[in-house]
């Protein structure tokens, strides 16, 4: 192994040691030190990626440390920063005090950034299942609920099943193509019009649209999202969407043709990004309304896979990134509430924004950036895949999108009412605990950057046009 390898392993064994290292620090100091010591860490890798290596491939490792890798290994271990600083009070709340929820976040994030940095098929699927397999633990964290138990249960039937499509599409397409290489392979593969390689595309497009919940492979999204964890929710929703969206992009990136997903993907964006927002309309859950609303955004995001291109990759990664921070802000001002001990409905949130300021802001702030209102992240980030979409001849998909993204305003903006429009019930005025330091940090970083975002994207725009061009 060469100095080069262990710089691009660097940032992987930070995040695979210290998952250990807060392992056995639990068994030294148990429920003391697990939370600060993974936060350091998650930033300790994040800080290692900032830095350029002195090459980028890895040929024995079946890695490659390019700035694409580089950039969403900081934007996942960033993400998971969020999740644990969001976990403080709520777990307390909730007697989660194992260092096992801390080591399996770091376990989660080291399987997350192997998959940026993937250079074959082999590791992009063992990164992609040593994800999911981190998150059936933590949804099935909260042993005080037996909804959380019921929701990992059902989390790991579907995830398994998902994954034994993809793995055996990966195995047609490698059947057809006799490499494992995903540019050699996707070449050779689209190149040939094989059937074989097609169907593996077909299933391997299966296992991936349960990943992103797109529809028909959504049913199971509501049900874990309401039973887990709400910070694990959080981390959920956005890092094993992450993951999905950049094992798409590393494919169709590399496959120079690849006509024959286009009808697939017009489908599933379609569906999904009407079924979705339809669904939600219905919801009185927050949490349910978000996950609804998760397989709408999903949508928009398959959208700007389908128009592809720089332009079209480029608003698929500015909208991921957005799209993290709207749901940690959103999952982080719902566990705030429920670590206080408030209720999580539509209607819990009658003047809320009066009673909890910062929390109530903070929401605000992610209803406005997930219905796509200026001058937030959401906004930008729409703009630029619809615009994508008809650049390229969709706009049979993108102007049903448009529709549809204005017909979620009404859910989004329902709770935004609630919060400031409708006064709040007199039993529900007692005093409620403060936000804790470490997750009113988090909640103002969050909504701060969808703002900073939404009015000045120009310089994350250039860098994710450098990135997947």
């Amino acid at each position: 192994m060469t100095t080069t390898d262990l710089w691009i392993l660097a940032p992987l064994f930070i995040l695979a040691c210290g998952s250990l290292l807060v392992l056995l620090t639990g068994a030294i100091a148990p429920g003391r030190y697990g939370t600060a010591l993974g936060v350091a860490i998650a930033a300790a890798a994040a800080g290692w990626a900032l830095m350029s290596p002195p090459a980028t491939a890895a040929p024995t490792l079946g890695l490659s440390f390019t700035p694409f890798a580089r950039y969403f290994t900081i934007l996942f271990s960033l993400t998971a920063d969020a999740a644990l600083l969001l976990s403080g009070r709520y777990n307390e709340r909730h007697g989660i005090r194992s260092e096992v929820y801390p080591a399996t976040i770091l376990f989660a994030t080291f399987a997350l950034s192997i998959l940026g940095a993937a250079a074959n098929l082999l590791i992009l699927f063992l990164a992609l299942e040593a994800m999911t397999f981190g998150f059936y633990i933590l949804v099935a964290m909260d042993l005080s609920r037996p909804a959380s138990g019921e929701a990992g249960f059902k989390y790991l039937i579907l995830g398994a099943t998902a994954a034994a499509f993809t793995a055996f599409g990966i195995a047609l397409i490698y059947a057809a193509a006799g490499t494992l290489e995903i540019g050699p392979t996707l070449a050779l593969v689209t190149a040939g019009g094989s059937p074989l390689a097609i169907a593996g595309w077909g299933l391997l497009l299966v296992g991936i649209a349960f990943k992103l919940s797109l529809v028909p492979a959504h049913l199971w999204t509501p049900d874990v999202y309401e039973g887990a964890p709400v910070p694990v929710t959080a981390f959920l929703s956005t890092a094993s969407k992450g993951a999905a969206v950049v094992f798409l992009l590393l494919v169709l990136r590399a496959a120079p043709d690849h006509a024959f997903l286009l009808m697939p993907l017009r489908v599933l964006s379609l569906a999904s990004m009407v079924v979705g927002n339809l669904a939600a309309l219905r919801q009185r859950s927050l949490t349910r309304m978000l996950a609804y609303s998760a397989i709408a955004q999903m949508g928009y995001v398959a959208l700007a896979l389908l128009a592809g291109g720089p332009d079209g990759y480029e608003a698929a990664a500015f909208y991921l990134t957005a799209y993290t921070l709207m749901n940690l802000a959103a999952f982080g001002a719902i566990a705030a509430l429920a670590a206080s001990g408030l209720g999580t409905g539509v209607d819990d949130c009658r003047g809320l924004g009066y009673r909890l300021p910062l929390r109530g802001a903070v929401l605000a702030v992610a209803m406005f950036a997930l219905a796509g209102i200026p001058p937030t992240a959401g906004f930008i980030g729409k703009f630029f895949i619809f615009a994508a979409a008809i650049r390229s001849g969709e706009a049979a998909v993108a102007i049903p999108g448009i529709v549809t993204a204005i017909v979620s305003a009404y859910y989004y903006l329902r709770v935004v009412v609630n919060l400031y429009m409708r006064p709040a019930e007199s039993s529900t005025n007692s005093p409620v605990e403060p936000t804790g330091a470490a997750e009113g940090f988090c909640l103002a970083v969050t909504s701060i950057a969808l703002l900073v975002l939404g009015i000045y994207p120009a310089p994350l725009l250039d860098l994710l046009h450098r990135i997947v061009s």
